[in-house]
């Protein structure tokens, strides 16, 4: 119970210091965030390590130094998402607008007057929540929340998610009903399907050359609502600059009536993003955990 208690204190301690530091100008922000990054790329042993995994096996092509500044710039750029968070969680609309700009949001609002379900298809990005409040702002969506184990955090993350617009957000215990009934009423799907959820509706389709259990959701989903795919990237802009969410051309020819082929299609376009900001994508997740039978995990 002491314990309990003390990691209540610690996590209220939390909070308050994000929204102390809500109030700083962003590029203060991102420069105490690129240093807390710093820190946590020294300390955080563990994922450390993880992202060293992850590097080697995706960009075998750098040597170590190079994988070693990689790695030390995404950590900087986690700390910055972590800093931030209290922007998400206190700051004006207003300021929101300014910090994040929305590129492309009239290829969802066409397909939505057209009576067309959209997926906005949001890959592991430190900015995802970011661009998550972005999108709350011009469309009321449907999203997937995950409850975290720390009840503090759950509720301010949960805040986070909903504070703008009128969001719907589901758990996994919903099922597929629900995220299709919602796209179907004109609630575009912000999905996250790029990380490992273990072999449970996954096939082995290649990321960056390695076989990576992937869930096969986007295509059955976008299948079951009859539902236009749309990119959604979030880029942290250098300098304290702001942010850019940008809504790509709605997929063509999509889905097909092969779901692993769709799901290797889409692995293949985010490691196409993830090439133009590699430091940006979500390293510290084991994506490679699941294994195919009888290989070795990595970790």
């Amino acid at each position: 119970m002491l314990s309990n208690a003390l990691s209540r204190i610690a996590s209220h301690a939390a909070v308050a210091g994000f929204w102390l530091l809500h109030w700083l100008p962003l590029p203060v922000l991102a420069f105490l965030g690129q240093a807390v990054g710093e820190v946590l790329y020294r300390l955080a042993r563990s994922r450390r390590h993880i992202v060293a995994v992850n590097l080697g096996l995706c960009f075998p092509e750098l040597d170590d130094a190079a994988r070693r500044r990689l790695a030390r710039a995404h950590f900087r750029a986690v700390g910055r998402s972590l800093l931030e968070r209290g922007l998400l969680w206190w700051g004006s609309q207003r300021r929101l607008m300014n910090l994040i700009r929305l590129d492309g949001a009239e290829r969802v609002r066409a397909l939505l007057d057209e009576g067309r379900p959209v997926i906005l298809l949001a890959p592991h990005f430190v900015g995802l929540d970011t661009g998550g409040s972005r999108v709350a702002m011009d469309f009321d969506s449907v999203s997937i929340y995950a409850q975290q184990n720390n009840p503090v955090f759950d509720r301010w993350l949960f805040h986070g998610r909903s504070r703008f617009g009128d969001q719907r957000l589901l758990s996994r215990q919903d099922g597929v009903r629900g995220t299709v009934k919602a796209m179907k009423a004109g609630r575009p799907f912000y999905y996250l399907p790029d990380m490992d959820y273990g072999r449970k509706d996954a096939v082995f389709v290649p990321f960056f050359g390695v076989p990576a259990a992937t869930i096969t959701g986007l295509s059955r989903l976008a299948r079951l609502a009859g539902a236009a795919v749309v990119p959604c990237v979030t880029r942290m802009l250098p300098g304290g600059r702001g942010y850019v969410v940008e809504f790509g051309e709605p997929w063509q020819d999509f889905p097909t009536t092969d779901a692993e082929a769709d799901t290797a299609a889409m692995n293949r376009w985010i490691e196409s993003v993830v090439r133009t900001m590699p430091e940006q994508y979500y390293w510290v997740h084991r994506r490679f955990k699941t294994r195919p039978p009888g290989e070795a995990r990595p970790y």
